[in-house]
């Protein structure tokens, strides 16, 4: 992370024209999502992973930086951060595991669970959703939500808090992302708005391209934590 809160000042999207990405042998590309934040997603389903399961590989101008599956309840089953090569995976021995059918049918959902990278860290991840409404993006139905999270070291030590909006789909079972400010153990702050823009699914333009077309052109402005906009 930076030294200090950076403010994106989009200055345009750089459209350019690339490859359909091929998943993995085995697996099926069914959306492309183009993002705020100058990332384009990836979703995929694999024949081998178990019923509900579905990846996304994400895209940045510097090409493929990271991969996640999730489980049919949206439970982080395993990351991986192809810069670092660290793949963290799920605990599944959990106090309340994340549950997207308790959040859409009540409302709100808590959970508490922890998670092992490969080098052996150990994470607790705590909080919690909240629905607050319904959108439409791109013709994409989608509830808003608002998150709560903590993420504390093996040893109880808070690492980083983040709070924000995110989006939900019944339809496709999964979250995308939205705007949220992340706090780190130094008082570091971040504001990042990594929303959908637009949804494309096979057979329309851009499907499966990695080139990210919205905020690529950005003036980054440093700003102390706890500085207005």
């Amino acid at each position: 992370m930076g030294r200090g809160l950076c403010l994106a000042l989009a200055l345009g999207a750089a459209p350019a024209v690339a490859a359909e990405w091929k998943p993995p042998q085995g697996c099926r590309l069914e959306m492309t999502v183009q993002q705020r934040s100058c990332t384009v997603a990836q979703h995929y389903r694999c024949q081998a992973d178990a019923p509900g399961d579905q990846w996304v590989a994400y895209f940045t101008q510097e090409g493929l930086v990271s991969q996640a599956r999730i489980d049919a309840e949206t439970r982080w089953m395993e990351s991986t951060d192809l810069v670092s090569g660290i793949t963290d995976r799920l605990d599944l021995e959990a106090r309340d595991h994340a549950s997207l059918s308790t959040l859409l049918k009540t409302g709100s959902d808590d959970f508490d669970f922890w998670t092992q990278s490969d080098t052996g860290e150990r994470l607790r991840h705590i909080g919690r959703d909240d629905l607050t409404g319904t959108v439409e993006i791109d013709g994409e139905p989608l509830d808003s939500t608002r998150f709560s999270l903590r993420t504390f070291s093996e040893a109880g030590d808070l690492l980083i808090e983040r709070n924000g909006t995110q989006f939900v789909s019944r339809d496709l079972g999964r979250f995308f992302g939205g705007v949220e400010t992340s706090t780190d153990w130094t008082g570091e702050t971040q504001e990042t708005d990594d929303s959908p823009v637009r949804f494309i699914r096979p057979g329309e333009p851009g499907f499966g391209s990695t080139t990210p077309d919205y905020d690529c052109n950005m003036q980054m402005v440093g700003m102390p934590a706890g500085g207005g906009a």
